[in-house]
């Protein structure tokens, strides 16, 4: 039986538990927003999770919420109630496929190389993401922050004693001080309130399977399982991390998530990287993670858009950056195969340029990689 891990609270955790917030946190302000979603419902289920799953990996394993689905719901515009009904079928047939042994049966047909594919091809898309849209569009003071942040990041990367996040969450406090007036802010009474019980209804459900969750599975296959329980192998080799525990996990959060408000959400390669790069070596940094938004949401229920849209993206864009950097360059250990560094960078190209890219990226590279071994053997 294997030994459970120690989970650790230091400075390091606290550092590492905010490497994946430039992931989560736009993204989760953009939905509440747009759909005028219970604020309640979303940071207690999504703090929840966190918590819950820290507890049951003990490394740093992220919950993060489903991209593809959270870009076709806000791009299109969709009914709000189609998130939840999404997340319930999306749960329920990650649950099938993990029961079934279908999830691990591809995990043991899918090579290395296309893996290390996924992880840069998510590693591009990130990195992508964080200079259009968190660094350029804010001019020249994007520019600014995000040199500062960036300078700050190299300075400190690796010190345990001064860990680098600390220096980003201080500039980007000093920028909200000098950019706003306190009394631009309102500071909510301490009021406890609780997410609500709801039961998607049958229509969403079957709606949201179409228009969400088909959509969602080839990323959620490859990155969320396939690439996330390798990446938890390079950072942790000695974890015993299967495709089942992960796909048994990934679905309860999701059908769960649906009868309390909260969004659908996942595992995730990059949110792992986040973690680790600043520090993060237990479960302690997502417990810390979960917590902030626990807080929040059980606390401070009635905050206004200000708080959540109040840190600079900026900042939240250097995060992601080299959240972005550290997955591509977990692709250096196939570098001496010609062949695999042809597939890692055709299927990491694929993602970044295809739509349903993960689906053709893993379709593509699996195929080429089996004729490489059966019809050609370059020199290496």
């Amino acid at each position: 039986m294997e030994k459970m891990k120690r989970i650790s609270f230091n400075r390091n955790e606290f550092s590492g538990a905010f490497g994946d917030i430039g992931t989560d946190l736009p993204l989760i302000t953009a939905l509440i927003l747009a759909f005028g979603l219970n604020i309640t419902n979303v940071l207690v289920l999504f703090g929840f999770f966190q918590i819950l799953t820290a507890l049951t990996y003990r490394i740093p394993m992220p919950v993060q919420p489903l991209k593809a689905m959270a870009t076709i719901m806000l791009t299109q515009k969709l009914a709000p109630n189609l998130l939840y009904g999404a997340g319930l079928a999306i749960g329920i047939t990650m649950l099938f496929l993990t029961l079934t042994g279908l999830l691990q049966w591809l995990a043991d047909r899918i090579p290395k190389s296309v893996i290390r594919g996924i992880q840069f091809g998510l590693g591009l898309s990130l990195a992508q993401l964080a200079i259009r849209n968190y660094i350029v569009p804010q001019g020249l003071t994007g520019l600014f922050l995000g040199a500062a942040g960036s300078v700050l990041t190299l300075a400190f990367l690796g010190n345990k004693k001064y860990p680098p996040v600390f220096f980003i969450l201080a500039l980007g406090l000093a920028y909200i001080l000098y950019q706003h007036r306190l009394e631009t802010f309102s500071i909510p009474a301490l009021q406890l309130t609780l997410p609500r019980f709801q039961i998607p209804a049958r229509e969403d459900i079957l709606s949201g399977f179409i228009l969400l969750a088909l959509p969602q599975i080839p990323l959620s296959i490859g990155n969320s399982i396939l690439a996330t329980r390798q990446t938890a192998h390079d950072f942790f080799p000695g974890s015993n991390l299967t495709i089942r525990k992960i796909g048994l996990s990934y679905s309860l959060m999701n059908i769960v998530n649906p009868f309390f408000g909260g969004l659908p959400t996942c595992h995730g390669s990059g949110g792992l990287a986040g973690h680790y790069i600043f520090g993060g070596r237990t479960g302690g940094s997502v417990i810390i993670y979960g917590l902030f938004y626990l807080i929040s949401g059980l606390f401070f229920s009635q905050i206004s858009e200000d708080w959540l849209l109040a840190f600079p993206l900026p900042l939240l864009g250097v995060l992601l950056f080299f959240e972005a950097l550290f997955m591509m360059m977990l692709s250096k250990d196939m570098m001496a195969s010609k062949s695999d560094l042809f597939i890692i960078f055709l299927v990491g190209g694929i993602i970044v340029a295809v739509p349903y890219g993960y689906l053709a990226g893993m379709i593509a590279g699996t195929l080429l990689s089996k004729f490489i071994r059966k019809y050609w053997s370059p020199a290496e």
